[in-house]
């Protein structure tokens, strides 16, 4: 069984690389995932990839069945999950196509099914997410780029919004005197359900925009696409390095 799972994010769709063994539909106690698993082999190690948003890319962040996909990932045996997310920039700093592996996160959603603990429970369970992300994990990641001379920033809040519009710039503004980095729509719930089902979770976020009011722009899906097709290449590549040490 695969131990390693990625979750590919907007502008991963699929792993080129990934010589595919099979496909396989999962069924859990909270619905469909957003597609089947994708089975294969990846630098030569095993691995199981899911496309967030489906594989046509039709899913959008709020109606993600995150519950769903992180509990197909565990029934196949999956125990490190690797995130790719799409971002906004916000810090200086934080300029499109950079690869970013966050530390933290802020939860701006609402409405999304964020727990499993919530029904037929003995007792209430608190779940430590002091730290957001798997430690060992981020820094196979950080090991990877490094080793591949790949320019990465090592540490970052990721806020996330509800979507699916972007933000205002006076939303913006707040969350980067919230402490934000990088905003997105994609880091919560997923972050803390893997962690209640006790997997080793991480993120590499990929910029695709500088955030509204950050930019002279105005932000389009087309400059937004052109950004993410040269960060995914940085990304498929830092996935081949990091998974053989895995």
């Amino acid at each position: 069984m695969a131990r390693t799972a990625i979750i590919g994010g907007t502008g991963l769709t699929s792993l080129k690389s990934l010589e595919i063994t099979g496909r396989e539909v999962v069924q859990t106690p909270y619905g469909e995932p957003s597609g089947p698993l994708t089975h294969g082999v990846l630098s030569g190690v095993e691995v199981v990839f899911l496309a967030r948003h489906g594989y046509g890319h039709t899913i959008p962040p709020h109606k993600v069945n995150y519950r769903a996909n992180i509990w197909a990932l565990r029934e196949v045996g999956a125990e490190n999950v690797i995130a790719v997310n799409a971002v906004g920039g916000i810090s200086d700093d934080m300029d499109p196509e950079r690869l970013v592996i966050p530390d933290q996160i802020i939860d701006y959603t609402w409405s999304r099914f964020n727990t499993y603990f919530e029904e037929g429970l003995n007792q209430v369970v608190h779940v430590d997410f002091t730290h957001p992300y798997c430690a060992q994990l981020r820094e196979a990641l950080i090991g990877g780029a490094r080793a591949g001379g790949r320019d990465v920033i090592v540490a970052a809040t990721y806020g996330t919004t509800q979507g699916p519009r972007l933000e205002t710039a006076a939303e913006v503004d707040r969350l980067e005197r919230d402490g934000c980095n990088i905003v997105g729509m994609t880091g919560m719930p997923e972050a803390a359900l893997a962690r209640e089902l006790e997997l080793c979770y991480a993120c590499i976020a990929v910029v695709a925009n500088r955030a509204a009011g950050r930019g002279e722009e105005l932000i389009t899906m087309k400059d937004i696409e052109q950004h993410l097709t040269r960060g995914m290449v940085s990304v498929r590549g830092l996935l081949e390095q990091v998974i053989p040490a895995l």
